[in-house]
């Protein structure tokens, strides 16, 4: 039912170039997208029907999974403007710096929201998080009928 695509660490640098200075490509092929297909199945069995689409939500995970690991830019946490901070800033103080962030309600979502890639992850696959119905076989209520 799904498709299967293989990951294109050129295509994904090209559309996510912050990351391309700090993370080498076999840090992204081996570490973070093996992680990113955890949370994107691609193995052809997903909801997902065309590779231009399975692509763009594999890379827009593996972008999400890079900036979690490794900070917004992919320098880590700790360089470059990575904060740590999980959750939406609910609000900031300039004078003696304040800072505080909340995680959104829905607990389905939180995880994906913390990122802009994350949430633009969650946007595109609200078509395949709703209840497909497949039904089951007919059942004969007078199996005489039929004979």
């Amino acid at each position: 039912m799904g498709v299967q695509v293989t990951f294109d660490y050129q295509q994904w640098a090209a559309t996510f170039p912050q990351f391309s200075p700090n993370l080498s490509q076999t840090q992204v092929t081996d570490l973070i997208l093996p992680i990113a297909e955890v949370y994107c199945r691609n193995d052809g069995g997903g909801p997902v029907s065309k590779a231009e689409t399975q692509s763009v939500l594999l890379n827009l995970m593996v972008a999400h999974v890079a900036t979690l690991m490794f900070g917004p830019n992919g320098a880590g946490i700790t360089g470059a403007g990575g904060s740590g901070i999980v959750g939406r800033i609910s609000s900031a103080t300039e004078g003696s710096v304040s800072v505080s962030a909340e995680f959104p309600t829905t607990p389905n979502n939180a995880w994906f929201l913390q990122t802009t890639f994350g949430a633009a992850f969650w946007a595109a696959t609200a078509a395949y998080r709703t209840m497909r119905y497949i039904p089951g076989p007919r059942r004969r209520i007078n199996p005489w009928l039929n004979q």
